[in-house]
């Protein structure tokens, strides 16, 4: 059985806030904290990632303020949804943690790591940018007419996620259906009033809240993946972050798109296992 699908749900307070999360894999070492997409909550994530991570790791993944099963309401920038991951972070009683994030859980990450250095040992930002990069191509309109659909169906993620093609639409169709069984006892989405407020977030990272102008200060080791063909945060802003962060490499996933980590699972999360085994003072910060 899945070790993920069989996590309990647990809650934490945090500053009165129940906040609702999972942990699974060894209770060892120094677990791995992973931060949601865009309206994505802790049943989003696929059970086939999570159990490659598993294998080597303590997982969590938690619902931030706001969102899904957590109280409180969503913090009204991504830098104060960084804050309430760091409170998180700190209620569970770690001083140091890793973290992946995907899409806009990649930027809570980004400012995770700027704001609250000393709890992230290692950073892995998977389909996500630095804000306000210059150049960049144009995001599609049609993706934030899809993404901000009241409710998404299945072709909806197969075109913000997978590539059109053959190959992505199967590879999308599998992943989909991995999720039935969480959502269907869930029925987990994110509210109204909680997606017009990640909105604004986002809205306020692509111009004030930008990390593209901070990157020199991000001095941990970061692992920055995407896929080729990402239609809702070009790959070119990957191939940024890996210029201008300190320490990181990139890799780039092909015939894939936003949701190359659920289409390739294994070589992914075998990726994000084997960056997080290496030391934590490998970067020219601590040198």
């Amino acid at each position: 059985m899945s070790v993920s699908a069989a996590a309990p749900t647990e809650f934490v307070d945090v500053s009165g806030v129940p906040i609702g999360y999972r942990q699974f894999g060894p209770d060892r070492g120094v677990p791995l904290v992973l931060a949601q997409r865009f309206r994505g909550t802790i049943d989003h994530w696929d059970p086939a990632l999570l159990d490659v991570l598993a294998r080597e790791r303590r997982v969590i993944v938690f619902d931030n303020a706001g969102v899904g099963i957590s109280g409180g309401k969503v913090s009204g920038s991504i830098p104060e949804m960084a804050r309430s991951a760091a409170a998180f972070i700190e209620a569970l009683g770690y001083t140091q943690v890793d973290v992946l994030g995907w899409s806009m859980g990649g930027t809570v990450a980004q400012w995770l790591a700027l704001n609250h250095s000393h709890l992230v040992r290692r950073l892995v930002l998977a389909g996500t940018g630095p804000g306000a990069v210059p150049d960049s191509p144009a995001v599609p309109a049609k993706v934030w007419q899809v993404a901000g659909k009241p409710v998404n169906d299945d072709e909806d993620f197969l075109y913000l996620f997978f590539t059109e093609d053959g190959i992505g639409r199967r590879a999308g169709h599998t992943h989909l259906r991995r999720l039935d069984s969480r959502l269907a006892q869930s029925g987990s989405v994110v509210g109204f009033e909680s997606v017009q407020a990640q909105v604004a977030a986002i809205g306020g990272y692509k111009s004030n809240d930008a990390a593209y102008p901070h990157l020199e200060k991000i001095p941990m080791p970061t692992l920055v993946a995407n896929g080729t063909h990402d239609v809702m945060v070009p790959s070119y802003e990957s191939f940024v972050l890996s210029q201008h962060l300190p320490d990181a490499q990139l890799i780039l996933y092909p015939h894939a798109g936003h949701g190359f980590l659920f289409q390739y699972p294994e070589q992914f999360g075998g990726h994000v296992l084997e960056f997080l085994s290496g030391p934590a003072t490998d970067h020219p910060a601590a040198l």
